[in-house]
Order: structure tokens, then C-alpha cells, then sequence
């Protein structure tokens, strides 16, 4: 099922997203909201002029009101992290830009689903969800997604494997207390540890530390942002992955931020665990089975997002 989809802020992430959401196909009419309205007119005419080689879809800059009867609406509105700069300095900012947001745009779509995507997204999404009053399964944000692919990249380059075939997931926040959820993790059904003995004849995998794979999910977005002053590719195809699987009705397992109420004994803070998506959104955060020092470190992540949110002006 094609999807109406309003994208707020039309800046190289929003513009990304209507650009990835074309070329997959997963959007009948798009809408791009943006305070410089120029620039939003800009991007729609642009991608617009793209659609006779891709898929059939409306795409158009409009107001809030055209987002009337949008099934998704994605946000990714906000001042951009530079160089050297952590995510949770954005906060108070963008705090300020969400709750303007949120005023303006629930009243005319109040049924759709929200995707955070601006940073520091754990903060943001639950700044939505405390502004808005909306039920929790409607608004998530994008959270870890982008850290797993970050992941799954990397291992799938140590151990020369298909991406597809590594399931392994960063879980807490999105950002420097993250981690890795090795115990769980596999390559084609196996688990990590036993996947070099189990293989005849394989090529070895290059050696690495676990903490090497972690940093280089930690320090991926500062380097492309130091480089080249933002990240987009990959939070983009991040919100496409979550348009698509929430087209329908069955429930696919990933790591977006959501409002956690009891689970592993966390509350009042959104970040991101294993959690079933589909049409309705969040349906449920799988309380996966963590080791002793995963679950501590899912609780420092939660005590490190709760204490921001003890600092911020809503």
C-alpha cells in the first residue's frame, strides 16, 4: 500500500528522504513542509522532475494543512549537529523548533504515524509525544536504526558476509552511550562467536576488538559530518526501511526510539530497543534477553537521557 507521506523541514536530510521514498516507491503524494518555503519549492520541482524514470508519485511543497489525511509524517526539522559538536548540545534549540512543530501539525493529521528524525532524537520524540498527548504507538523516532546499519555494514565487511545475513542491533540511545547488543548477535543463524568455527572453508575475518566495532558506530556520523557537514544517505534509506515495513500490517523487528513503560525496568524515557513496527506503529518493545553488563548499559543509556530531560525548559 502507497502511502501519503509529509516530510517536515526540506533541508539535504528531508529532501534525501523524499528523494529515497521516490525511488522505492513507497509514496503516492508527498508533501515537503519547510519554513523557507523557497527552499522547499525547490526540492519538490526538483525530485518532481525526476519522476517520468521512476515511480509514479505527487510530490509537492505545501503547509501544514496539506498534510490533511497523511498516513506518516516525518520530521526532520532542526539545527544541525557540527563538527565536534555532541547531539544532546542540540537539545534545548530543537526542543523549542518540535514543540512549534507540534502545535501546528497534529490538528490535521492527528491519525498519522510521526518518525523522529531530529537530533538528539531520544529527547525529540519524547518532547513530541509530551507536547501532542498521542498515544505512544504513534510516535517513534528513528533512533538506533541508523547506528545497527552502521553496524551491520561493518561486520559485513569483517567477516565477508551479505549484509542481509548479520542480525545484530545497537540498542539505548542514539548516541555516545549506545552499544552494541552482542549476545544476540548472528551471522545466517549463528551466533558470532561460533560463526568462524562453524564455516569449512571461509575466508578469515579481519581481526578486530569488540570496542573497535562500537567506536566505529559511535564516531561514523562525526566523521561524515566533519567531512562533508552532514549525514543523509543513511538516516534517509533508515526512514524509507520504516515507511515500507509500516505499509502493511505485518510486524517487523527494529530498533526505533519509543517511550519505554516498565521495560527492563526503564520509564519516562524514550530510547531505542528491539520493538515491533507495522501499520499502527509501535506495537510492542521485545524485551530481548540482554547479559548482565548489556542490561546495565541499557540502564546508564536511560539515566544519561532522563538526566537531560531534567535539564530541558518544555
Amino acid at each position: 500500500m502507497k502511502q501519503k507521506i509529509t516530510i517536515i523541514g526540506a533541508g539535504a536530510v528531508g529532501a534525501a528522504t523524499a528523494f529515497a521514498l521516490l525511488t522505492r516507491g513507497e509514496a503516492s503524494e508527498i508533501v515537503l513542509i519547510d519554513i523557507n518555503t523557497d527552499k522547499a519549492l525547490g526540492e519538490a520541482l526538483d525530485i518532481k522532475q525526476a519522476t517520468p524514470f521512476l515511480e509514479n508519485c505527487d510530490i509537492y511543497a505545501g503547509s501544514y494543512a496539506d498534510a490533511t489525511n497523511s498516513d506518516m509524517v516525518i520530521i526532520t526539522s532542526g539545527v544541525g549537529r557540527k563538527p565536534g559538536q555532541s547531539r544532546l548540545e542540540l537539545v534545548q534549540i530543537n526542543v523549542g523548533i518540535v514543540k512549534s512543530i507540534a502545535e501546528q501539525i497534529v490538528r490535521y493529521a492527528p491519525n498519522a504515524l510521526y518518525v523522529m528524525v531530529t537530533n538528539p532524537v531520544d529527547i525529540m520524540t519524547y518532547a513530541f509525544l509530551k507536547y501532542t498527548g498521542l498515544p505512544k504507538n504513534q510516535v517513534f523516532g528513528t533512533g538506533t536504526l541508523l547506528d545497527t546499519v552502521r553496524l551491520r555494514t561493518r561486520l559485513s565487511e569483517i567477516y565477508h558476509v551479505n549484509k542481509q545475513q548479520v542480525h545484530a542491533h545497537v540498542l539505548g540511545e542514539h548516541g555516545d552511550s549506545s552499544f552494541v547488543a552482542w549476545s544476540s548477535a548472528t551471522i545466517a543463524g549463528i551466533p558470532i562467536a561460533d560463526y568462524c568455527q562453524s564455516v569449512a572453508v571461509h575466508r578469515m575475518p579481519i581481526a578486530y576488538q569488540r570496542e573497535d566495532i562500537e567506536a566505529y558506530v559511535h564516531r561514523s556520523g562525526g566523521k561524515i559530518i566533519a567531512r562533508k557537514g552532514s549525514t543523509v544517505y543513511g538516516v534517509a534509506t533508515s526512514c524509507t526501511h520504516i515507511a515500507k515495513m509500516t505499509a502493511g500490517n505485518a510486524e517487523t523487528a527494529m530498533t526505533v526510539s519509543s517511550l519505554h513503560e516498565g521495560e527492563y525496568g526503564i520509564n519516562g524515557v524514550c530510547l531505542s530497543s528491539l520493538s515491533l513496527v507495522d501499520s499502527k506503529g509501535v506495537r510492542s518493545i521485545l524485551t530481548q534477553k540482554l547479559s548482565e553488563d548489556e542490561l546495565r548499559k541499557m540502564h546508564e543509556s536511560a539515566a544519561a537521557l532522563q538526566a537531560v530531560i531534567r535539564g530541558v525548559e518544555f
